[in-house]
């Protein structure tokens, strides 16, 4: 089954800061989604960062008939491999009620438009293994890299019980 193609009605732009409160809830679901709290503290001053011209991250919204149902929030970084900066796609969440209808799609597409236009020579992320859903779209997008993550944590992200 493919993803349908991206509605007409639909619109990725960046968010503009006074739409902080409709990106919270979005935000706040990616979290619990992924059974994390991270502190209104870390949420404020990534939701600074997004809009401040000297930070190299950045957050897209869609919007189906006006109503924000998605957002994908990405970063630049240098690399030892290339001249060009990579974007590394680090969150990407849309409402249930978007979900099949080509939102995550135009999102990941918006970025690599973006990156591109920017001069990036990669864009990529992670995601979980059980994320068997997300993993359909994403194997049709892009590539598996085959490598494993390791991580050890050095500030604390309040993992749910």
């Amino acid at each position: 089954m493919t993803e349908p193609a991206a509605q007409p009605d639909l619109e990725v732009r960046p968010l503009l800061k006074s739409e902080y409160a409709d990106w919270l809830p979005l935000w706040q679901g990616y979290q619990t989604f992924y059974g994390v709290t991270i502190s209104d503290g870390d949420t404020n001053t990534a939701w600074s960062r997004f809009h401040d011209p000297s930070e190299a991250m950045f957050v897209l919204g869609a919007f189906v008939n006006g109503k924000l149902t998605g957002i994908v929030q990405f970063l630049y970084h240098r690399s030892t491999w290339t001249a060009g900066d990579y974007c590394y796609l680090q969150d990407l969440f849309t409402s249930e009620d978007a979900r099949g209808k080509g939102v995550a799609r135009a999102l990941i597409e918006a970025v690599y438009r973006r990156a591109e236009d920017d001069g990036c020579s990669r864009v990529y992320w992670l995601t979980q293994e059980g994320n068997s859903v997300a993993r359909v779209l994403y194997d049709k997008v892009a590539s598996a890299s085959g490598f494993v993550q390791y991580r050890k944590l050095i500030s604390p992200l309040t993992p749910k019980d």
